[in-house]
């Protein structure tokens, strides 16, 4: 097969003890799934069907690295969140059996262009100019399930130069783990190499050039991104 220019590279994930990397194919998000963050954005926090939205597979930032700060927006926000890495296909997936299609677990923060997301959101139109941009996933290395369990509880935390914003509980997520990848597979086919991110607890906010966002989730490793100039 020939091609018009050459592909771009393929985005992945650093994984946890080995040098293969887990390669990206599609990234979905959940909106919503803490009701403390549901009341903060001004919405119903009860247990209403879950929505999802999307992120370019290419909007991936290994742990450690900075971020640009993007265009167009005056409100960036930080959202730590549990992140599944997809590792077993499948559709219509019984919940009893959605542990088995997982490869591991990373932390993510779903940063997000707030002031053009909530533009979006009062017109009624898509999330992808307030969610979607370069460099709008930063992600920990996956810790394979096999090696760290199932989290459903554990503390979910971050800071922004060392201040503490976000700090909460994974038995606060509204749909559980085994629940998002049980509906998801209902709305698309999964695949290996799709991640999920899981949602974010109440305490989202700004970040500034210059800041450094720290987070983590108990039993993974720690998030550490920083704001560029």
């Amino acid at each position: 097969m020939t091609f018009v220019f050459s592909p771009h590279e393929i985005p992945s994930v650093e994984v946890a003890g080995q040098t293969a990397r887990f390669p990206v194919r599609r990234i979905y998000c959940v909106g919503r799934n803490y009701a403390a963050h549901a009341r903060e954005m001004g919405r119903d926090p009860d247990r209403e069907p879950p929505f999802f939205f999307t992120k370019p597979a290419d909007a991936v930032v290994p742990n450690g690295a900075s971020v640009p700060y993007p265009p167009q927006t005056r409100n960036l926000h930080h959202e730590i969140e549990l992140v599944i890495a997809i590792g077993k296909g499948g559709k219509d997936i019984p919940l009893d059996q959605a542990h088995d299609h997982i490869f591991g677990y990373a932390v993510g923060n779903d940063l997000t262009r707030r002031d053009l997301q909530l533009a979006a959101r009062d017109k009624g139109r898509p999330w992808d100019t307030g969610k979607a941009f370069d460099h709008s996933a930063p992600i920990t290395a996956i810790h394979k399930a096999e090696e760290v369990g199932h989290p459903d509880h554990g503390r979910i935390w971050l800071s922004v130069n060392d201040e503490i914003r976000q700090d909460a509980d994974l038995k606060e997520l509204i749909w559980d783990v085994q629940e998002v990848v049980s509906i998801l597979s209902g709305l698309f086919k999964l695949e290996p190499g799709d991640l999920i991110f899981t949602g974010t607890p109440a305490g989202v906010g700004p970040v500034k050039p210059g800041d450094l966002i720290e987070g983590g989730i108990d039993g993974l490793a720690n998030l550490s991104t920083r704001i560029a100039e």
